[in-house]
């Protein structure tokens, strides 16, 4: 089974969907920071591991407001791909960008769950993707409303995961050095744990490192 699997640098490929003040709006079902840092781990995961990315909108110009530039600035070269459908799989410039990628290993983040998540999943899935879904970087209306389109997607076959599984399964190894500060600086910046990675630099100076001494040096 492929979906056995993990996530790496050159299996995968991400879709990032509808990150844009109007779709923020209306998440309920998290607490928007969580959802606004979540979606930032994903991105800088993807920049530093150079996993090919997919960004797209709705109705930018005439209703929903530009993706979030925390995430865009780190792909200045990307085309936003925008559109007006609520299934990005109903675009024809998405579905270019897909299979652009080479990859059938897809995880897909958005805003929101039941819909613009939703779709597009069920349909990739139907076309023979492998869809992962980080369900903390994605919001919805209400809890129900995220919890049952997760649901849908796992009983369709997609597979649920959260950000920071994503950066854990693309560096596995601590003592990767070449993503090792990369992975630290997210977590840093991102996450509670980034308090105990400042303590431990601290504490323990410059050398601190959860690779060893070796990855350290």
């Amino acid at each position: 089974m492929t979906e056995l699997e993990m996530l790496t640098p050159q299996n995968s490929a991400i879709a990032l969907v509808d990150y844009q003040p109007a779709m923020y709006q209306g998440v309920q079902s998290h607490d928007r920071l969580v959802v606004f840092n979540n979606i930032q781990i994903l991105a800088k995961a993807a920049k530093l591991f150079s996993i090919p990315t997919i960004i797209s909108t709705i109705a930018k110009d005439s209703f929903s407001g530009p993706f979030m530039p925390e995430v865009t600035e780190l792909f200045p070269m990307h085309e936003v791909i925008d559109r007006t459908a609520m299934n990005a799989w109903l675009d024809p410039n998405f579905r270019k960008a897909v299979a652009g990628t080479g990859r059938k290993k897809i995880v897909i983040a958005g805003l929101w769950t039941e819909a613009c998540v939703m779709f597009p999943t069920l349909d990739m899935l139907k076309a023979g993707y492998e869809i992962y879904i980080p369900a903390d970087a994605c919001g919805d209306i209400s809890p129900e409303a995220h919890n049952r389109a997760m649901d849908r997607g796992v009983q369709a076959g997609a597979i649920p995961i959260t950000s920071l599984q994503y950066v854990f399964e693309l560096q596995q190894d601590w003592a990767r050095s070449e993503t090792y500060e990369g992975v630290m600086s997210i977590m840093r910046e991102h996450t509670p744990y980034g308090i105990q990675v400042r303590f431990s630099k601290w504490a323990l100076g410059e050398h601190a490192s959860e690779g060893g001494l070796k990855a350290a040096e």
